[in-house]
């Protein structure tokens, strides 16, 4: 009985000791500090949480993060390999994140490796993040060949991650051929996201009527691929004719500048139904475009417009944190709040005090 007693406490005492050394070593300290070599060879490896905790510097808003972000990314950027970049949009319910879960799969069955890039919303209130899509594609996030990051949106143009574009060139340094990048919604967000990605999809659901009056111009116009989602069980007839209705719309807009004619199609991504054919299509468009060098004249006016909207973010960081502007920004700020002064007339104060 002693002995069997014994063994017990030695069997729990075992248990404990693995339960210490499985716990993380940021739960009791402080994580050891990585060099910049040291990040470089775990992302080119394609070490995942290497990747994680740079794209964390990266979206850090610490002076010292930010510098030692920039010094990883300049290290990587010689290894940067030319992936397919792919933006996903559609309005809350069309069931992006069952989608981005199928076509990953699918796209990974086909030899390649995917990294998800999905902006959450922020909370208005707190500044917090649902970030719910890591457990939503939970088939995808554990297969060896996946990476998801879910990042918090915050207060960024239309809900877009602030580094998102520093977050795709480190992933592409890191293997991954196929960027997957989630928008919150439709609205100002995409043209954000259009302006880093290769390929545009837009999901709706069936049913066209109301819905595709709802639907913003600009965002149809931008899309590269239209799919109506859910097109399953009693809506098969219900997707069929809304994708009519689309595709009959699409005749409506003007030519795109890559000269492809927008293809509307069909699927669910809950049973997988016509995964692979948008996959096949997805390819296509991007053939399409190398072929007549769109391709790369597009990633040229993006990295133009990118470098003028850092340009512009580092203005008005510089800006608001000059002490002579602090100095009289408050009260300028509830004048304008209060309609006693007008924005462009505060603007031009605010200029004065830096000439």
């Amino acid at each position: 009985m002693e002995q069997q007693t014994h063994k017990n406490k030695q069997t729990l005492s075992d248990c404990k000791s693995s339960q210490a050394s499985a716990v993380p070593k940021s739960a009791g300290r402080r994580r050891p500090q990585i060099s910049v070599p040291g990040y470089v060879e775990g992302i080119l490896s394609g070490n995942r949480t290497t990747l994680s905790r740079a794209i964390t510097l990266i979206e850090s808003t610490r002076p010292d993060h930010q510098s030692l972000a920039n010094e990883i990314l300049e290290a990587c950027i010689p290894h940067v390999k030319q992936a397919i970049r792919v933006g996903i949009s559609g309005s809350p319910g069309v069931g992006k994140s069952t989608f981005i879960e199928a076509i990953g799969q699918e796209i990974i069955q086909q030899g390649n490796k995917v990294a998800v890039l999905a902006i959450d919303p922020s909370s208005s209130q707190s500044r917090g993040s649902i970030l719910g899509d890591k457990t939503r594609m939970s088939k995808l996030g554990s297969h060896p060949e996946a990476f998801i990051r879910p990042s918090p949106a915050g207060t960024t143009l239309g809900g877009v991650a602030r580094k998102t574009r520093e977050t795709i060139l480190l992933c592409e340094a890191a293997g991954f051929n196929y960027i997957l990048i989630e928008t919150v919604g439709v609205g100002q967000s995409e043209i954000a996201v259009h302006s880093m990605v290769d390929c545009f999809l837009l999901l709706l659901l069936p049913g066209a009527g109301d819905e595709l009056q709802g639907i913003k111009r600009g965002i149809v116009e931008m899309a590269d691929l239209v799919v109506v989602n859910k097109a399953d069980g009693e809506r098969v007839q219900l997707a069929k004719q809304a994708r009519r209705a689309y595709k009959n719309a699409m005749h409506l807009f003007p030519a795109k500048q890559s000269g492809y004619i927008t293809k509307v199609m069909t699927c669910s991504a809950l049973e997988s139904i016509s995964i692979a054919e948008i996959h096949a299509e997805i390819k296509q468009y991007i053939h399409f475009i190398q072929a007549n060098h769109f391709f790369e004249t597009n990633r040229k006016t993006q990295r133009k417009y990118w470098l003028e909207e850092s340009v512009r973010s580092l203005l008005l960081q510089f800006f608001k944190n000059n002490k002579a502007i602090a100095e009289i920004y408050p009260d300028i700020e509830r004048q304008v709040i209060a309609g006693t002064l007008l924005p462009f007339q505060a603007a031009e104060q605010l200029m004065e005090r830096l000439r």
